[in-house]
């Protein structure tokens, strides 16, 4: 990832007309940022830069609270940077980063580029596409890490191989020597004395008038900036760590660090956070403090999560997408857009669940707990397709993060082999009670419940009618009642299970027979695509889903694609909200109407155009190959649905697309374990539990790099 030799000839310090670009994207600090000590080092002008394109980032545009966090974070660097010496920071609006970084190099005549790394697909094919022309034309280009303890690369097994477990990772890392100490802001930066005909900066926009109302209460909870990230781990440090171990399944309380929107943004250095995490746990360690000790461990371990998720990105990129395991594709996901709608309103009549969604709308935080409670509901108890909740996630989280929901999500689906048994269902009243005992979480955040004796709170469908008149409390109306019963959603995911496995082994037998060569890595042949007439209708009318009812949505299994809930996005028209009651308006984002799935070709177009190449150069390869492939595809479709009781449509048996599934894919760190039910108490602070893999030995199947596109 970092330049080599030669193009990091002449950046020596004092060298005569150095002018050196420094190129911010998730590292908005001035302290322990590689790239501006490197080029304050160089002893020649330093030009800041940020470039904004969100267009890159496809259907994952930055959500509201997450865009109100980078515009105060870059008014606090420009601030910081202007005392050390800086002019200011060059800011640029483009659709293409590397269009606008390249034309910035040429017009101000920058002899070298600094950069931090990141490790996302589309960050990957970008960082290699700008190393390559700005080498081209005599630019030194270097790249340092800044967002991880250890590079990926690194972090390797026995064999020199990537690590696909968690536990063993960590143990490795935790093995290897110390990361560098952190270090301190330049105590100087050489002004880049620009005329502003030469150097504009574009004014960004990061929101509208009707986010601002909005956005002013964010800031009475949050202060956002690399200082206050500062303030924020110092005051943990001094405070909640102490009881970290006891306190952080605690959902009623201030429990966690808060430090997540700190470390996406790259206000707050990772090694930072790790060393003086580190020397508390000596301190604490020799002073005989058990609990303290324990604590650091265990805060040090989400720390590793979220080193774990760019590891896995890095090594995994389809992970964003796709799930690791092949088998897991064929899970018969449901498509019901009043499940998601009832889910992202709070309307399941599950009380924790529903708390939950309503503060993450609010205020766009959720206690790492109840992260995994409702996507697990989401998941295991709706069933509805894991990227649709993680894409709500990117839209409505301020520390919204892909490669760390990524990991979450695919963890609670069970897609990874360390992951949660995808036969596992945690019931949302024991959830309760063991991360809101008192029932005060709930409370806050629905206020229809208010008056419920705790002894209900949880499950006020038990609740005598008395206790729920004298609540005020008529369920059905000013409270739903349970959207799905937990031993009817059993029922439906053993069934789902069992359809999975069948089209697994059809697909596997095709593969054996020679019927479809290679099929058994979901990575190099992607999911069924849908017919372009195939179209997510949106039910015009307040959402009633029955209730104890089996569904009536159609199954997919493939991962679905978004709709996507971004202001930013024109829809087709206003719809109505999900109101129960049918009295209030709800004014959170619909599902736009008239969406249409879009074929796999145009997808892969998005990513692969980036770095040149795609599906042009694989679908050119002869008529001859082109029809046989195709009969091939025509001959394992129609085993999968004789398998499935169906006929094939004409569009699904006329699939040859072979190109991998294009788009990118966002701070949430998963916790080791979600708080199970008794049922599953053993793996309380494990992730490792295999008992379901153990099961199913032959479907382990993961995706790496080697089948990446071409063109990456």
């Amino acid at each position: 990832m970092s330049a080599s030799p030669s193009s990091m000839s002449g950046a020596g310090a004092g060298e005569a007309g150095v002018r050196t670009v420094v190129w911010f994207r998730r590292d908005l600090r001035v302290e322990d940022n590689p790239a501006l000590a490197a080029a304050a080092r160089a002893a020649g002008e330093v030009v800041p830069v940020y470039v904004w394109a969100p267009e890159e980032d496809g259907p994952y545009y930055p959500g509201r609270v997450s865009r109100w966090w980078l515009s105060q974070s870059l008014k606090h660097l420009d601030a910081s940077l202007r005392r050390l010496g800086a002019s200011r920071l060059v800011t640029r609006r483009s659709a293409d980063a590397v269009v606008a970084l390249i034309e910035l190099v040429r017009s101000i005549g920058a002899t070298h580029l600094f950069f931090n790394h990141l490790y996302d697909p589309l960050s990957l094919v970008r960082d290699h596409r700008v190393k390559a022309l700005l080498t081209a034309e005599g630019i030194a280009v270097q790249s340092f890490n800044a967002d991880l303890l250890y590079e990926p690369w690194e972090v390797v097994d026995d064999d020199g191989c990537p690590f696909t477990m968690f536990a063993p990772f960590w143990d490795r890392c935790l093995c290897m020597p110390d990361p560098a100490a952190p270090l301190l802001p330049p105590k100087r930066i050489a002004p880049g004395e620009l005329p502003a005909r030469r150097c504009p900066s574009d004014e960004l926009v990061f929101e509208d008038e009707s986010e601002r109302g909005s956005n002013a209460l964010l800031a009475r909870a949050w202060s956002p900036g690399w200082q206050n990230a500062d303030k924020a781990l110092a005051a943990f440090l001094n405070g909640p760590l102490m009881d970290y171990s006891v306190n952080r399944k605690k959902a009623d309380s201030a429990s966690t660090s808060l430090l997540s929107p700190y470390l996406h943004f790259g206000e707050l250095s990772v090694r930072k956070v790790f060393h003086q995490v580190r020397m508390k746990q000596l301190m604490w360690s020799n002073e005989g403090n058990h609990a303290g000790d324990e604590s650091c461990v265990l805060f040090l371990r989400s720390i590793g999560l979220r080193e774990y998720s760019r590891y896995l990105t890095f090594n995994h990129p389809c992970s964003l997408e796709k799930p690791l395991l092949a088998h897991l594709r064929f899970f018969p996901w449901v498509v019901d857009e009043v499940y998601f709608k009832v889910w992202r309103q709070g309307r399941t009549g599950y009380p924790l669940v529903d708390a939950g969604m309503r503060e993450l709308w609010a205020t766009g935080w959720l206690h790492d707990r109840i992260r995994v409670v409702v996507s697990s509901f989401f998941v295991k108890v709706l069933q509805l397709p894991w990227r649709w909740g993680m894409k709500y996630f990117w839209d409505t989280l301020l520390d919204a993060d892909l490669e760390s929901d990524a990991l979450g999500w695919q963890y609670i689906s069970g897609s990874l082999p360390d992951g949660r048994e995808l036969d596992r269902i945690d019931n949302p009243q024991l959830e309760g009670y063991k991360f809101d005992p008192h029932g005060e979480y709930v409370r806050r955040w629905l206020p229809e419940l208010a008056r419920l004796p705790t002894e209900w709170i949880h499950h006020p469908w038990d609740a005598p009618e008395s206790v729920l008149q004298a609540a005020g409390i008529e369920l059905g109306s000013n409270y739903p009642l349970p959207i799905v019963e937990l031993d009817a959603a059993k029922t439906r995911l053993q069934d789902a299970l069992s359809e999975m496995w069948e089209l697994e082994a059809a697909s596997r037998a095709a593969m054996e027979n020679g019927m479809e060569e290679g099929l058994g890595d979901s990575s190099d042949v992607p999911p069924i695509a849908f017919p372009a007439e195939l179209q997510m209708e949106v039910d015009r009318a307040p959402a009633q889903p029955t209730v104890h009812g089996p569904t009536t949505a159609g199954r997919r299994r493939e991962d679905q694609m978004v709709p996507s809930m971004t202001s930013s996005l024109i829809r087709a028209e206003t719809e109505l909200s999900a109101d129960f009651d049918n009295n209030s308006m709800d004014s959170r984002p619909e599902v736009p109407s008239q969406v249409l799935f879009q074929p796999r070709m145009e997808r892969e177009e998005t990513v692969d155009g980036i770095g040149g190449g795609g599906m042009a150069g694989r679908s050119n390869g002869g008529d001859h190959q082109g029809q046989h492939q195709q009969q091939q595809q025509h001959n394992f479709q129609t085993t999968i649905h004789r398998a499935r009781g169906v006929a094939p449509s004409t569009s699904e048996a006329s699939s040859n697309w072979t190109g991998r599934e294009g788009g990118v894919v966002p701070v949430w760190s998963p916790p080791a374990a979600s708080g199970p039910s008794d049922h599953y108490a053993a793996d309380e602070a494990d992730i490792t539990s295999r008992s379901y893999l153990d099961r199913h030995p032959q479907s382990h199947t993961l995706m790496n790099w080697s089948q990446l596109s071409q063109s990456l």
